[in-house]
């Protein structure tokens, strides 16, 4: 797609008064509808707009229009620009803006994100209320000069962020908290080890209970009671 001009309608506006360009040639150049460029010519849209010359502004040359005029189907094309400009940065995002009105809340909001998800990070409660790093130390040390009164309130509730926003923040700590874990060296043990362990639990268990249990006694033999009964008669 062919580049735009600078401000298309100024422009159009310039060459409806100044050029004997058709309607389409501009339209085509300024990416305007005909419809749009006829209503120009006859006063019905742009009023109050000054046009603006494109050869002044680089973007046209005289000679490019004069062919265009004497050719109706020829298009016209924006000029190379002879100097480069600067590449345009885009702007870092800057601290959250707390309307003043609502800047007394932080800290109840800061006491309610400390004590509900105690996850998160000091940045993480920053971007969501728009608070300083030492508040929130402030808060969470109950140094903070308003410590007696503070109440924990929900920022969400508190319009100082979106639910998607805190949501968002949580299920991205609750993602960082697992690679803590594993920086701390907290591994797991391997199959063998714990098969063995919950073995010998097992085997403690089941001879404790064998312990526990009553002994049984031997069988009677009735066959030699009787007989030790009747030897005891004989001998009387």
């Amino acid at each position: 797609m062919a580049e735009a001009p600078l401000m298309p309608k100024a422009t159009a506006v310039w060459l409806v008064e100044n050029t004997t360009l058709t309607f389409e040639q501009i339209a085509d150049f300024c990416k305007l509808h005909p419809l749009e460029v006829k209503g120009i010519a006859d006063g019905e849209v742009a009023q109050g707009i000054k046009g603006l010359d494109p050869i002044t502004t680089g973007q046209l040359t005289r000679e490019e229009i004069d062919e265009a005029q004497k050719d109706p189907g020829h298009k016209l094309k924006v000029s190379e620009r002879r100097v480069a400009l600067p590449e345009v940065k885009p702007k870092k995002k800057g601290p959250r803006y707390t309307p003043v009105s609502k800047r007394q809340d932080r800290p109840n909001a800061i006491l309610w994100l400390v004590r509900n998800h105690p996850e998160l990070k000091d940045a993480q409660i920053m971007r969501l209320v728009g608070t300083t790093k030492s508040t929130i130390e402030s808060v969470r040390s109950r140094t903070h000069w308003n410590a007696a009164t503070l109440q924990p309130l929900d920022p969400v509730t508190l319009g100082l962020c979106s639910q998607i926003e805190l949501d968002h923040e949580v299920a991205r700590a609750a993602k960082e908290k697992p690679a803590k874990v594993e920086a701390q060296h907290a591994t797991l043990l391997p199959a063998s080890e714990t098969t063995a362990r919950a073995e010998a639990a097992a085997a403690a268990a089941a001879e404790r209970e064998a312990e526990s249990r009553p002994q049984k006694e031997a069988p009677v033999d009735v066959e030699s009671v009787f007989a030790k009964l009747g030897g005891a008669k004989k001998s009387e």
